[in-house]
């Protein structure tokens, strides 16, 4: 059965949701992410995906400190990215309380330095983002579009070893509108044992329903908790 991973992004320290990556579509959900965390895992959820997107946006880490307090006041196992450029960014990250490192932009853009930090690190402390738009990978906090396919993308890392991947369309996240299941299923078809998770559009539980469907192993769930269109306790069964 398909995992449900609940989403909080960062800025400021608080948690917030961008519309279609828009920083300039903000909006405030809650001041203390912390607790968000928590109610999340007394729920019954079991991972989280925190995004610092002051650091996805700065190229840096910024809200190091909010990791660190969830990963100290919550079980969860959690994935962290957003700024991470350097092989003591990973270390920090990890040392911080993290599960995995996400990596978008870097594995997108420096090949040899992303491919430096699963020999050193592991595949599996690795999670790799794939941010897309028509099928090819954007970065910079999306705000730039590659001439890599998504494609072409996971095959040179699954090479590697990595197993687990995330994908976000960029033109269905946060608006509610349901997920790309066709992507996924096109992605689905030519890499059958990927650790595949869906990102970005989630509206309601058929829009679960319908990943699960397709054997999608997970997907990451943000402003349809936030704005009350899944309950928590509906949820319960994917945790």
């Amino acid at each position: 059965m398909i995992q449900v991973i609940p989403a909080i992004d960062l800025i400021d320290g608080k948690c917030v949701r961008l519309t279609a990556g828009d920083y300039a579509q903000k909006t405030t959900y809650h001041e203390n992410p912390v607790a968000v965390a928590q109610e999340f895992e007394q729920a019954g959820v079991k991972r989280l995906h925190l995004v610092d997107l002051d650091g996805a946006k700065a190229g840096k880490i910024i809200n190091h400190a909010v990791l660190e307090r969830i990963a100290k006041h919550t079980n969860l196992a959690i994935d962290f990215g957003g700024g991470i450029k350097t092989t003591e960014d990973v270390q920090k990250v990890i040392d911080a309380g993290a599960t995995w490192a996400t990596v978008g932009s870097i594995a997108a853009k420096n090949k040899e330095l992303c491919t430096s930090w699963i020999q050193t690190f592991g595949a599996d402390k690795i999670l790799l983002g794939a941010d897309v738009k028509n099928e090819y990978i954007a970065v910079a906090g999306w705000l730039e579009t590659t001439n890599l396919h998504i494609v072409d993308f996971i095959t040179y890392y699954t090479a590697l070893g990595v197993q687990q991947i995330f994908c976000t369309d960029i033109a269905k996240d946060g608006m509610l509108q349901g997920s790309s299941v066709d992507l996924y299923k096109k992605i689905l078809q030519q890499f059958p044992n990927l650790h595949l998770i869906a990102s970005g559009g989630v509206a309601n539980l058929q829009d679960i329903i319908d990943l699960d469907d397709i054997h999608c192993k997970a997907v990451i769930v943000g402003k349809a908790i936030y704005e009350g269109r899944v309950q928590l306790k509906d949820l319960q069964p994917y945790f």
